[in-house]
């Protein structure tokens, strides 16, 4: 079964710097993406970047491209999302997802069935 349990996140002033991790059991395929979505109120859920499990191919939304980054420690089994320069708008829940495909910008659409989900932690941006 799979299990993601996200940590990190916070509270943190616009400019400031927070991480968010994913720890990740349970996935028996060896191809797989994990990625984070994020959910604001009153706004659709939005694919935030994706990594895949064998190699170092990665995808970001532009809304984050430059600012956030995505790595993973497979000895933890665990995502990060290293987020600099945060924005107000980056005010959101942020989930951490698991698919058995390769990550591409394809697999951060937001209608896209993911194989598992994350309980959500909250990052806020305001001053």
């Amino acid at each position: 079964q799979v299990q993601l349990v996200e940590s990190g996140g916070g509270l943190a002033q616009p400019g400031e710097s927070l991480r968010v991790s994913c720890a990740a059991s349970g996935i028996i395929v060896d191809y797989y993406a994990i990625a984070w979505f994020r959910q604001a109120p009153g706004k659709e859920r939005e694919g935030v970047s994706c990594i895949s499990s064998t190699d170092t191919t990665t995808a970001y939304a532009e809304s984050v491209k430059g600012r956030f980054t995505i790595s993973r420690d497979s000895a933890k089994s665990t995502v990060y999302l290293q987020m600099n320069s945060l924005k107000p708008e980056d005010t959101a829940i942020y989930y951490c997802g698991v698919v058995f495909l390769s990550c591409s910008d394809y697999v951060l659409e937001p209608d896209i069935e993911y194989d598992g989900w994350g309980q959500g932690i909250q990052v806020t941006v305001s001053s």
